[in-house]
């Protein structure tokens, strides 16, 4: 069975330490996994509730997504975009918004910390409390639910988002489902490890507290930070207590076994912090020199990540446009060509999903379009020297019977008695194809069927 994986980075700020260790290496090396089919994005959406600054917003998007390719992203393997750049992301939230409990966003963590923090201070609990903080759990859901996501790499303060996601989608199927289960149920994946690492600080590594070791800015920069992490006072020749170092937790997630004991021993053994901190430098720079150098061969080629990208939106499109066309008709957001019509006895009879339009060409033959019931086209006949010659080719298609469609690259034609009659549109991906031939299928399936 295929896992799916998805994960995202918000683009607030410059990729430091803790992303990469908690995040973007547990996500990529899951996404070498044969069984693992893999969507990662840039949650430039979730940024704007946090941040009214464009330039810091658009420079964090291209650091973040240098970062990932840097970092060894293979983009061939995985599906890689820009939240923003999938339309079906917001429209999703709004469905899933009309079916979440007031009193279930009302528990979440940062909504909850903001109104304690405004209580402490004698404010009015809500005041600049946006309802994108507010709501941002429910746009997380849409995140990960449009893919259906199986597994969602996450901090381990990120886990109740995952659930808040399960808690959505099940009331979702519920409501909706009538025996179908739109949306499968996600787990958070942590890697016990390294799932939150401490900044300079002790506290968690966070960007809000200015903690941070930068991942690709540069060594000198990396040097500085990791001097800057507190230790105790202990001098050189004491014994240091390394389970209670955020020196050695730091060293621990990018070490080996073997040399994490080594370190642990020698600190143990009275390591002064100048050298202990020099040994956590050498490490890290060792693991990260050669992903630096891509790092910055993307940030001085940004159309470069332009077209990466795009590609990648495309790619994630193919399967949440069809998805949410699915979600719409199950709310009853349907087309009206395909409404239900009461006959005078009572029940109920479909309209007609698909239909045939004849014209003439500029060089005057004749063609026909397959249209489906929302206006896309699903077939474009080849040229016919009169109207009666394409009349029965579609006279004949109407008429069902086993169609002899042959896939060629993302797109595919239509035979009839070893002729090309038609031709399918050109997709950007072979799922994509795959999808619009078997709409094609159910399109031409005589009703009743």
């Amino acid at each position: 069975m295929t896992t799916r994986i998805l994960t995202g980075i918000t683009t607030t700020g410059t990729p430091h330490l803790g992303n990469y260790a908690g995040a973007i290496r547990p996500a990529i090396v899951a996404s070498r996994q044969s069984d693992a089919d893999s969507f990662y994005f840039l949650a430039d959406y979730h940024a704007l509730i946090k941040c009214d600054d464009p330039l810091r917003i658009q420079r964090s998007r291209l650091e973040i997504a240098a970062t990932w390719l840097a970092s060894g992203l293979d983009v061939e393997r995985v599906t890689f975009y820009r939240q923003s750049d999938i339309p079906e992301i917001p429209e999703l939230t709004w469905l899933l918004t009309c079916v979440a409990a007031k009193g279930l966003l009302n528990r979440a963590h940062a909504y909850k910390a903001s109104v304690d923090k405004n209580v402490e201070t004698g404010e009015d609990p809500d005041a600049g409390i946006s309802m994108g903080l507010y709501s941002y759990p429910v746009l997380m859901a849409a995140d990960i639910l449009m893919f259906n996501a199986h597994k969602v790499p996450v901090g381990r303060d990120q886990i109740q988002h995952v659930e808040m996601a399960r808690d959505i989608g099940q009331r979702f199927n519920h409501l909706f489902g009538k025996g179908r289960e739109f949306f499968v149920m996600p787990e958070a994946l942590i890697e016990e490890s390294v799932a939150t690492l401490p900044g300079l600080d002790g506290r968690k590594m966070s960007k809000s507290y200015d903690n941070t070791i930068p991942l690709f800015t540069s060594a000198k920069d990396m040097k500085d930070a990791i001097s800057r992490i507190v230790t105790d006072s202990r001098a050189p020749g004491e014994a240091k207590d390394p389970d209670n170092s955020h020196l050695f937790t730091l060293f621990q997630a990018f070490a080996t076994s073997e040399q994490s004991a080594e370190f642990h021993a020698a600190l143990r053994e009275g390591l002064g912090w100048g050298e202990a901190k020099a040994r956590l430098f050498n490490l890290l720079d060792a693991e990260l020199g050669e992903a630096r150098e891509r790092y910055h061969h993307f940030i001085e080629r940004p159309a470069e990540l332009e077209d990466i990208l795009l590609a990648g939106a495309a790619k994630a499109r193919a399967v949440a446009t069809p998805f949410l066309g699915e979600l719409r008709e199950a709310v009853g957001l349907r087309s009206f060509r395909e409404q239900v019509q009461v006959t005078t006895a009572g029940k109920k009879k479909a309209a007609k999903a698909a239909r045939f339009v004849s014209f003439r060409d500029d060089d005057g033959s004749f063609r026909f379009r397959l249209l489906h019931a929302g206006g896309e086209q699903l077939l474009l006949s080849r040229s016919f020297a009169d109207g009666k010659a394409a009349g029965q080719v579609s006279k004949q298609l109407q008429q069902g019977g086993e169609l002899d469609i042959r896939s060629d690259a993302e797109s595919f034609t239509l035979w009839l008695d070893d002729t090309c009659v038609a031709d399918g549109p050109t997709f950007t991906t072979t799922e994509a194809r795959d999808t619009a031939i078997q709409a094609l299928r159910k399109a031409l399936q005589p009703q009743g069927e």
